[in-house]
């Protein structure tokens, strides 16, 4: 794997702003109007959730590691904004973008047993598909990706700082879960995988699962709805005073870390558990039981990223966007979204 994202062809060519987004997908939808019309689907955040399921699904039944699955969600992002959902059978896209992730993530699986393994998981939505038709749907895949493969995770920066920032085992595992969240979003598309990575840490600092339960894959339910407006003050908090602290000093926190990466101050390893509580931004009784070590972490936090030179701007909009994700989560309809997409199947004979 090429070890600089800053030159990387996913820096280069798939990160994209907001509008840009929006704009592609309205000229998808405009160009196949008809088929828009004619085939409703849910939002895009419901088929994000669905798709994801799918392939975590698959994954499983082949032992494939998550980022390998990480990997096809990317993939599966980078095709739909070039080709419209429509025209495709997302069965077959996501058995193949798994296939070709596990390739690239040096896990290979023989395409019949992906095939196999697919055929079994949807056999109504798989009927007729066999090895040289997945073997098609690669080709496709690589083309309309223009072979640029390699994807950059935000699994190896959290590797990197979880000794650094002192997380302890439950703090990794919830900064995990958050990070197979993400993909359930436009976040891969929009940022550098280190602002994900980091993002992830602050609201592992900031946010307790329910119950206390770490949470160490995607598919959660968004992490059990983790973040409650007390957890989304208290990381907005964070940000803002390391918003404020750089401008006094003159340290990062603009948009400084997209051109040349971020610098890292060095750290001081810090390692205390977490209470089974959850801080809250309210004055509670609860909040006030906070130790001193974990609001330590916290500040710490707040003061490196000052010291750095990390976007704290899209860090905050990272944070936002995982926000909303989890309140739309709520909404989800399993059955709803795997009919509009079965019928457009059936119908169109794909």
């Amino acid at each position: 794997m090429a070890a600089n994202y800053w030159e990387s062809t996913q820096r280069r060519h798939w990160q994209f702003t907001k509008d840009e987004l929006v704009m592609m997908r309205q000229k998808l939808e405009e160009e196949e109007a008809g088929l828009v019309q004619m085939f409703p689907l849910p939002q895009l955040r419901h088929l994000n959730i669905y798709f994801n399921q799918q392939i975590n699904r698959l994954g499983k039944r082949l032992g494939v590691r998550q980022q390998a699955m990480a990997t096809a969600q990317v993939y599966v992002k980078r095709f739909y904004t070039r080709v419209e959902i429509r025209r495709t059978n997302p069965y077959l896209l996501i058995a193949t973008a798994v296939y070709l992730a596990c390739k690239m993530e040096e896990c290979p699986q023989h395409i019949r047993l992906v095939t196999q393994e697919a055929r079994s998981l949807w056999p109504a939505d798989f009927h007729g598909i066999d090895t040289s038709k997945l073997g098609e749907c690669e080709f496709y895949l690589i083309s309309e990706m223009s072979s640029h493969l390699i994807i950059h995770q935000p699994y190896r920066t959290l590797n990197v700082l979880q000794g650094d920032f002192g997380l302890v085992p439950d703090e990794v595992a919830l900064a995990w879960s958050v990070i197979n969240d993400h993909y359930m979003t436009d976040l891969p598309l929009l940022y550098p995988p280190h602002i994900v990575a980091l993002t992830a840490v602050m609201l592992a600092l900031v946010l307790r699962p329910v119950n206390g339960s770490g949470q160490g894959g995607s598919g959660g339910s968004g992490s059990n709805a983790a973040a409650s407006a007390a957890g989304l003050a208290a990381a907005t908090a964070v940000l803002a005073q390391a918003q404020a602290r750089a401008a006094i000093t003159g340290g990062g926190g603009g948009g400084g870390g997209s051109s040349s990466g971020p610098v890292t101050p060095s750290l001081t390893p810090q390692g205390s558990m977490l209470p089974s509580s959850q801080g809250s931004a309210d004055g509670s009784a609860e909040g006030k039981k906070i130790p001193d070590a974990r609001m330590g972490k916290v500040q710490r936090f707040g003061m490196w990223l000052a010291e750095s030179n990390i976007d704290i701007e899209a860090m905050v909009d990272c944070t936002q966007e995982l926000i909303s994700f989890y309140e739309c989560h709520e909404q989800y309809n399993d059955k709803h979204t795997r009919e509009q997409i079965n019928r457009i199947i059936k119908a169109r004979g794909l």
